[in-house]
C-alpha cells in the first residue's frame, strides 16, 4: 500500500487530500496465467465501483469554458401515439458524454414542461445538443415522436435565444430558451458599452423623447457589472466556497464563471439586458458550485429597475432565498438603466411578460397564516368603511348624512343595467372547488394562492395611492387628469362609443392579440406588502460597515 500526498501548485502549503493504492509487482519470469489470477483476485466489485467514481470524476474535471442554459418551455402539435389520440411526452438531451430527461406531461399534444437544465462548454469542440421526444409506455417500449438538434457554434454569448424547432422524422415543435453565459472575463472596454462615450450616446439618443413613437417594444437598455462579494457564507469541507453569480431579469439568464475557493471573490464582469418591462425586478444570486451535486444557496438580492441609481457602484447585502431575512455576505454592483418614458408608460397597461421557470409552490402553514392575517385586514378596511357608511344613515353626522343623501338623489337619475351571469360563474366555481377535494394538497395550494390573490389585490390598490412607486403614481395622476379634460369637451357617450368600438374590433384587427384590462395590467406593477418587503434593501452603518452587518448575523445564528 501506497499513500501519495495530494498538492496544489500554486498553494505549495495547503493539502487537498490524498491517494491510497495497491500496488502489486510481477517479475517477467512468472507464469502470465498465474499474473492473470492475482489481479483477478484484486480486481473485486468494489475497486470497481471506485474506478467507475474516478472516470466520472474525471470526466467532470475538465477544463470547461462556459455553460449552456437550456430552458424546455413547451411543445406544439405533436403526433399522437396513443390509441386516445393523445401522448405522455418526454425530451431527451445528449450532448457528449451529459445527458438530461424532463418531466413526463400525461395525456396532451401540447405540453408545458417549463424545465431548465444546464451544459458544461468542455474545450472539446462538440457544440451540438441533440434533442429526442419520446411518449412514456408503462407496459411496451416508449414511442419515438421526432428529433432535432441546436448548433452552439452558430449562437451568441451573454444573451438568451427563444427557438421554435420543428421536429424532424415526426411531427410537432419544441420552444425553448437558450443562453451561453459563463464565460471568463475579457476586456471590458470591448464589452462595456456606457464607458464608450460614442456608445453612450447612440444608446441615449435610441431612448430620447424624440424617438418615443419609433420602435414602442424597446423599452430600454441595462448594464450590470457584478465587482464583487465579500464575506460569503462557507459552503465547503475545507472552510471556503466556489462561488459564482446567476443575474435575471424575466426570462433572461446570466451568469459569471466560477471563483475557487474564496469566500471574497472579485467577478469584474460585464452584462447587458433589454428592457422589455420597466417594472420588471433584476433578481442577483450567489452560489456555491459543487461537482457532485446541486449547488448550494449563498444569497440573493432582487432590486426593481425603477430603484437603480446609475453609474454608483453599491454594495447590497445578500438576504436568504426567500427575501425575508438577511443572509452572510454583501454583493457589490454597478448599475446603468437608460429607457425611454413613453414607451415604458405604454406597455404599463400591457399584459406582463410570463416567467417560464418559477419555483413550485408548496403547502405551508406559515404562508397560509400570513395570508389569512392579510385577508383579514382587508376584510376589516371593508368592515369599518361599512360602518363608515352606515353612519350616515344614522345621522351621526348632520353634514355627512346630508351631503351623502345629495349624492344619492343624483345617481337615481341614472339607469344601469347589470348582467346576470354571476350564478352560472359560482356554480362553476363550485364544480370545480368539489372535484379538488379529492386532492388534499392541491386545494391546500389553492387556498392559499387563492388568498394571497386577494390580499395583494388590496394591497397593490392601497400602494397604488400610497405612491409607494412613484413612477406609477404620476403615470396615474396623468391618465385622470387626460380623462378628465376630456370629459370636459368630449361627450361621455362618444368616448364610450369609441372605447367600445376598439374593444369588440381588437380580436378582428389583430387575431393573435392578447386580450387584457388596461386596469388590471396597470395594477400588476404595483408590488404587493409582501413584494414590498422582498425588495426592500437591507442597510449597514456607515460608520462600521460590513463588521456591523457580520456581528448581527452572528448574534442571530447563536439563538436558538
Amino acid at each position: 500500500e501506497v499513500t501519495l500526498n495530494l498538492k496544489d501548485a500554486s498553494c505549495p502549503l495547503q493539502a487537498i487530500g490524498s491517494l491510497l493504492m495497491t500496488v502489486t509487482l510481477l517479475s517477467r519470469e512468472d507464469n502470465p496465467k498465474d499474473a492473470k489470477m492475482i489481479l483477478r483476485r484484486n480486481w473485486t466489485t468494489t475497486c470497481k465501483l471506485q474506478n467507475a467514481r474516478l472516470l466520472e470524476a474525471h470526466k467532470k474535471d475538465q477544463l470547461w469554458r462556459g455553460v449552456a442554459t437550456i430552458t424546455l418551455i413547451e411543445g406544439r402539435g405533436l403526433k399522437s401515439m396513443d390509441p386516445n389520440g393523445l401522448s405522455d411526452p418526454y425530451v431527451k438531451f445528449k450532448m457528449g458524454c451529459q445527458k438530461y430527461k424532463s418531466k413526463v406531461i400525461f395525456k396532451t399534444l401540447n405540453p408545458h414542461w417549463r424545465e431548465q437544465f444546464d451544459f458544461l462548454l468542455t474545450n472539446e469542440k462538440n457544440d451540438i445538443i441533440e434533442i429526442t421526444v419520446w411518449d412514456k409506455d408503462t407496459i411496451k417500449k416508449d414511442d419515438f415522436i421526432g428529433r432535432c438538434q441546436i448548433d452552439l457554434s452558430g449562437l451568441s454569448v451573454e444573451h438568451t435565444h427563444k427557438l421554435d424547432l420543428a421536429l424532424s422524422e415526426g411531427k410537432g415543435h419544441v420552444v425553448l430558451l437558450v443562453t451561453l453565459t459563463a464565460t471568463p472575463p475579457v476586456n471590458e472596454s470591448a464589452i462595456n458599452p456606457m464607458n464608450n462615450d460614442e456608445e453612450r450616446r447612440s444608446i441615449m439618443a435610441r431612448y430620447s423623447w424624440i424617438r418615443s413613437l419609433f420602435n414602442i417594444r424597446d423599452i430600454g437598455f441595462i448594464q450590470i457589472k457584478v465587482v464583487k462579494a465579500e464575506g460569503l457564507m462557507v459552503a465547503d469541507v475545507m472552510g471556503s466556497s466556489d462561488p459564482f453569480c446567476v443575474i435575471e431579469l424575466n426570462n433572461d439568464r446570466l451568469q459569471t464563471h466560477t471563483i475557487h475557493r474564496s469566500l471574497n471573490p472579485v467577478w469584474n464582469k460585464v452584462f447587458t439586458f433589454d428592457i422589455k418591462d420597466i417594472h420588471s425586478v433584476l433578481e442577483v444570486s450567489v452560489y456555491d458550485e459543487d461537482r457532485d451535486r446541486r449547488a448550494d444557496f449563498l444569497g440573493k438580492v432582487a432590486i426593481p429597475l425603477l430603484a437603480i441609481q446609475n453609474g454608483e457602484e453599491k454594495a447590497y447585502i445578500l438576504k436568504n432565498k426567500n427575501l425575508t431575512g438577511a443572509s452572510k455576505g454583501v454583493i457589490y454592483l454597478e448599475m446603468d438603466v437608460v429607457y425611454n418614458v413613453v414607451r415604458a408608460s405604454i406597455r404599463t397597461i400591457t399584459p406582463k411578460e410570463e416567467k417560464y421557470i418559477e419555483e413550485e409552490r408548496k403547502i405551508s402553514k406559515e404562508l397560509l397564516q400570513q395570508n389569512y392575517h392579510r385577508v383579514r385586514r382587508c376584510i376589516m378596511v371593508l368592515v369599518n368603511t361599512g360602518r363608515y357608511i352606515n353612519s350616515w344613515f344614522e345621522w351621526e353626522s348632520t353634514r355627512r348624512s346630508v351631503i351623502a343623501f345629495t349624492e344619492e338623489l343624483e345617481a337615481n337619475l341614472i339607469a344601469y343595467e347589470e348582467d346576470e351571469e354571476d350564478g352560472a360563474d359560482k356554480e362553476t366555481e363550485k364544480k370545480t372547488l368539489l372535484d379538488k377535494l379529492f386532492a388534499i394538497q392541491e386545494v391546500g395550494v389553492a387556498v392559499q394562492n387563492g388568498l394571497d390573490e386577494v390580499a395583494s389585490f388590496y394591497e397593490r390598490i392601497k400602494n397604488t395611492f400610497n405612491w409607494t412607486i412613484p413612477f406609477l403614481g404620476w403615470l396615474a395622476v396623468f391618465f385622470l387628469a387626460v380623462a378628465t379634460i376630456a370629459l370636459c369637451f368630449i361627450p361621455l357617450r362618444y368616448i364610450l362609443l369609441v372605447y367600445g368600438v376598439h374593444k369588440f374590433t381588437k380580436k378582428l384587427r389583430n387575431p393573435f392579440l392578447i386580450d387584457n384590462n388596461e386596469l388590471l395590467d396597470f395594477l400588476s406593477r404595483v408590488p404587493s406588502d409582501v413584494q414590498v418587503v422582498h425588495y426592500h434593501e437591507l442597510t449597514q452603518e456607515s460608520s462600521q460597515g460590513l463588521l456591523v452587518y457580520k456581528k448581527k448575523s452572528n448574534t442571530t445564528i447563536k439563538t436558538p
